[in-house]
């Protein structure tokens, strides 16, 4: 994902912008969904690791679905909110906000 976008990702909140407006970008392109899929599960992947570095927090999975845990009993879908990014109804860097924000 890193070498073919040719942007850095450096695990920081701040690198989140950029993954915001990389969705962006491929959504004005309207590809189809079923082709961008995967994308943005590692995008939401991505996200999801940045919380777990910024937090501590834990990755949780269950029935094939991949939640993360805040140490504050929170849970977290940034792969979903990928897909809402997606869809135009989501951000990745403000789920990253409030996820490391004190419950």
């Amino acid at each position: 994902m890193r070498e073919g976008a040719r942007v850095r990702l450096d695990y920081s909140a701040q690198s989140l912008w950029r993954v915001d407006r990389m969705i962006e970008e491929i959504r004005r392109e309207e590809p189809p969904y079923a082709a961008v899929e995967s994308v943005l599960r590692g995008f939401g992947a991505y996200a999801g690791e940045v919380i777990v570095r910024q937090t501590g927090a834990e990755w949780w999975t269950t029935g094939g679905e991949h939640w993360v845990r805040t140490p504050d009993g929170r849970l977290w879908d940034p792969i979903d909110e990928a897909r809402r990014c997606y869809g135009g109804h989501g951000s990745l860097r403000l789920l990253c906000r409030d996820a490391t924000a004190p419950g």
